[in-house]
């Protein structure tokens, strides 16, 4: 049974700095998509990064291009989001997710992600 844990959230001032990190348990291919979502009170989920296990490709959500930063320790089977330059705007439900794929390419739709944990809370002031 696959089981991810997302670890890591909290509050922060503007101009902060957290990191998230997604323990994952249990069997997935290595040929598989790791993604970082959010959702905002009141509004839809959305994709903020991706990598894919074996190509390392990865990709951001433009609002967070040069602030954030995806990456995998796959011995320790744990993925991370470093999360510099806040802004209240990124306030939201962070949720770890994965997904088994025969490609190099990774989607940022939730839809396409199989596998989700139950996300951690991250809240920054202004």
């Amino acid at each position: 049974q696959v089981q991810l844990v997302e670890s890591g959230g909290g509050s922060v001032q503007a101009g902060g700095a957290l990191r998230l990190s997604c323990a994952v348990s249990g069997y997935i291919s290595k040929s598989r998509c790791m993604g970082w979502f959010r959702q905002p009170p009141g509004k839809e989920r959305e994709g903020v990064a991706s990598i894919h296990t074996t190509g390392e490709t990865t990709d951001y959500t433009d609002s967070v291009k040069g602030r954030f930063t995806i990456s995998q320790d796959n011995a320790k089977s744990t993925l991370y989001l470093q999360m510099n330059s806040l802004k209240p705007e990124d306030t939201a439900m962070y949720y770890c997710a994965a997904t088994v794929v025969s490609g190099t390419g990774c989607s940022g739709s939730p839809g396409a992600y199989s596998y989700w944990g139950q996300g951690t809370q991250v809240t920054v002031s202004s």
